[in-house]
């Protein structure tokens, strides 16, 4: 479990100063100087400008906002790298033109020496790798931000390949985090907009979402229930997770010999069939959707290998989507209802997919829908392209503040990356001739006689529960209202940076009062020549005189410093 505490005024390491100033740096290297300024951030870290930004920020004028923050998140290394990769599949959280840009990340990290590999895979399985496994490559095969990849052999020569966790990323991930946390606080407190974007919480689900991925564990489970769903399936291969190996830390695979589908000219070298490959592995991606709401969320083509006789399969399965029959089902709905043109419904679906706050101008939602829906005129659902058509539905989504589903995001992502893959293997591929079968499936179900009377009974059986918890809801508000428990909040937003400055203000008055004080309480023990002296002058008044002075100094610094004279 990942310790991430709120840094404060005195909880701070040295550590994390560090590592804080070293954020601070990047982000005015790449141009966002005013938005450090905003957050008064050497008010918190009792530290000046001038020690943070010895360098001139870098020329960024002709690069956008988005991909300024892109190139901050590469510099400043693995916790953010993944930090925009997650966040790059979320636009439910940020908006759409930053998607785009953070899903260019790229791991851009070096391998760490065996040495740290053995201490790891000693520490999580008990002993050397010399002695757990007949022979392991000292050199990786691939190195990422969480983790590397090593080729091995078990002792009955089975050929295995081991994912090793980075040392220390746990560490090095908390304290991002932390610092994170405290600039997305910073952010709320003192950025009005960021108000109802809350950086917090964006923050929040990120530390889930890495915490899940650096927990081997949950990836063996996950390839395990992959496996599950095609065990009859002989058109797609999984590799075997071998338990006994693997650990949080640790997790050894099976070692698959195949031929990245991105490589295009060995495939057709080497004799394959790459419609049929194209063909399968949309139908294998559409099963995974609509048949068991449990999909790889990110079948790019260097995840994507094909083995002799034309078989798929897929790797890396850190990132997997879930989608309920419910969203299934909304998700073919509003595919069906742009085939059908009819853009009110089209816009129900898009309702019903999405999380929206305030008022929502329905009338210009419904025209924009009218204008996309316009191009696809007389097409029939095979001849849709999927990625195209939810691109633009994104953007207008994303224009009215609209926030898309996770689960659809990834959905939608899965099937536009393997919709591409496909017209690279094949480029008269069309995804949704795929897909058809499927969604026509879907809208069949729902008149199935089996299934209405079904939903009808399961509709039925939560009215009379909800009719049976009333009467015992109304007694308790009644009870509460008798007791005088019943109370009604009110809560105020954007007036934190004001009570900041209060409390700054009061605390500046409180210390010059005591500071005129202490010069009236000396000059009058001055004035009443009180003994002991020197040179003449009582010496309680000469130490309270000097008091003063030091702390009138004291403060303004303080004031010069915050530019507040």
């Amino acid at each position: 479990m990942l310790n991430i505490r709120k840094i404060g005024a005195f909880g701070r390491t040295y550590r994390n100063l560090g590592r804080y100033r070293q954020i601070l740096s990047v982000l005015f290297k790449y141009g966002f100087g005013e938005f450090i300024d905003t957050l008064n951030i050497e008010q918190y870290l009792e530290i000046s400008k001038q020690m943070l930004f010895k360098k001139e920020p870098k020329s960024v004028d002709k690069l956008t906002r988005p991909e300024r923050v892109r190139l901050v998140f590469e510099e400043l290394g693995p916790t953010f790298i993944k930090f925009g990769q997650i966040l790059s599949s979320r636009p439910d959280l940020i908006p759409l033109e930053y998607i785009f840009e953070l899903s260019k990340l790229q791991d851009k990290v070096p391998s760490f020496p065996y040495e740290e590999v053995s201490l790891l895979i000693q520490d999580e399985l008990g002993q050397s790798p010399e002695k757990v496994f007949k022979h392991f490559d000292k050199d990786p095969i691939a190195a990422a931000s969480i983790g590397q990849v090593h080729r091995a052999r078990l002792k009955n020569d089975e050929e295995v390949v081991v994912k090793v966790q980075r040392p220390g990323i746990e560490e090095i991930i908390e304290t991002d985090l932390e610092i994170m946390l405290h600039l997305a606080s910073l952010m709320e407190r003192h950025i009005e907009e960021f108000e109802v974007q809350r950086p917090t919480r964006i923050v929040s689900v990120f530390a889930r979402s890495i915490e899940k991925e650096i927990n081997y564990n949950l990836e063996a489970a996950n390839i395990e229930r992959f496996a599950r769903q095609f065990l009859e399936n002989q058109t797609v291969y999984v590799p075997k997770v071998y338990r006994s190996f693997s650990t949080k830390r640790v997790i050894t695979m099976e070692f698959v010999s195949g031929i990245k589908a991105s490589k295009i000219d060995t495939l057709q070298k080497e004799g394959y069939d790459l419609q049929l490959i194209a063909s399968r592995g949309a139908v294998l991606v559409m099963k995974q959707i609509f048949n068991f709401g449990f999909f790889h969320a990110d079948p790019h083509p260097g995840n994507v290998f094909v083995l002799p006789n034309n078989i798929i399969c897929f790797l890396d399965f850190g990132m997997m989507g879930r989608i309920s029959r419910k969203e299934r089902n909304d998700f073919a709905d509003l595919v069906m209802h742009v085939v059908r043109r009819d853009e009110r419904k089209v816009t129900d679906a898009i309702l019903n997919i999405t999380t929206h706050h305030g008022y929502i101008e329905r009338g210009a939602l419904e025209n924009d829908f009218a204008d996309i829906i316009e191009r696809y005129v007389g097409l029939p659902l095979k001849e849709l392209e999927i990625g195209p058509l939810m691109h633009n539905l994104l953007e207008i989504v994303s224009r009215y503040r609209l926030s898309l589903k996770p689960n659809f995001y990834l959905l939608v992502k899965a099937a536009s990356t393997m919709e591409g893959l496909g017209r690279m293997l094949d480029p008269e591929f069309e995804m949704t001739q795929h897909a058809e079968p499927f969604i026509t499936k879907i809208q069949k179900d729902k008149l199935n006689p089996k299934k209405l009377v079904g939903d009808l009974v399961e509709s039925g059986t939560e009215l009379m529960q909800l009719f049976k918890e009333i009467p015992s809801g109304i007694r308790d508000v009644l009870s509460l209202t008798r007791q005088g428990k019943i109370k009604i909040e009110f809560e105020h937003r954007g007036l934190d940076p004001l009570y900041g400055h209060l409390e700054q203000i009061t605390n500046r008055i409180a210390f010059a009062i005591v500071l005129a004080a202490q010069i009236v309480g000396s000059s009058l023990i001055v004035l009443a020549d009180i003994p002991p002296k020197w040179h003449g002058i009582p010496i309680i008044g000469l130490a309270g005189f000097l008091l003063a002075g030091i702390m009138g100094f004291w403060l303004l610094i303080s004031m010069l410093r915050h530019g507040k004279m």
